[in-house]
């Protein structure tokens, strides 16, 4: 990438700082949500009644309908499956959140943050006032984030893709690069 500089730099970087504060903190409140007498996170609640009132058993009229309900309930009985998912969000989330807050490994992290938010879209599919919400805004932004490469924009990828071992190892390149 060219280095760019002004205010396209500027807005990439404050596009980066931005999207990756909103899963660091997410990510570290779910982590420590039993400090202050709460509970610990699960997602047990989400996947079983985040869309509730959208199965066709209890549909009201205008009600839009979630195909994948069903899915996702299923999801969280199974105590093995949701013991890894309730792993998997919070450190994902601080892990996506870090990596492009420094602009580390921005194409890995872009890519993980796309797919993240869109699963918690596709489960709470509620479209009714429109396809853009908050996690399908933050999965459009990791992905515009992962594929313009924002951390060589006042980030560690543009070092980090200088180093030899970086440059001669195809795979490193591509996540870090």
């Amino acid at each position: 990438m060219t280095a760019l500089t002004g205010s396209r730099a500027y807005g990439i970087l404050a596009l980066r700082l931005i999207t990756g504060w909103y899963f660091l903190y997410a990510g570290l409140e779910k982590a420590f949500s039993f400090v202050g007498g709460s509970e610990r996170f699960s997602a047990g609640g989400f996947l079983t009644f985040g869309t509730a009132g959208t199965t066709s058993a209890v549909v009201a009229e205008g009600t839009i309908v979630n195909p994948t309900a069903p899915f996702w309930a299923d999801l969280a009985t199974n105590s093995a499956f949701l013991s890894v998912i309730d792993f998997i969000v919070p450190f994902g989330q601080v892990a996506i959140g870090l990596a492009l807050v420094l602009g580390l490994a921005t194409r890995f992290a872009g890519a993980a943050g796309f797919l993240m938010m869109a699963f918690i879209t596709i489960a709470s599919w509620n479209f009714a006032n429109g396809v853009i919400n908050a996690t399908s805004f933050l999965a459009l932004s990791a992905l515009i984030l992962g594929v313009i490469r924002a951390g060589e924009v006042y980030g560690l990828d543009a070092i980090v893709d200088e180093q030899p071992i970086v440059k001669r190892t195809p795979i490193l390149r591509y996540v870090l690069g």
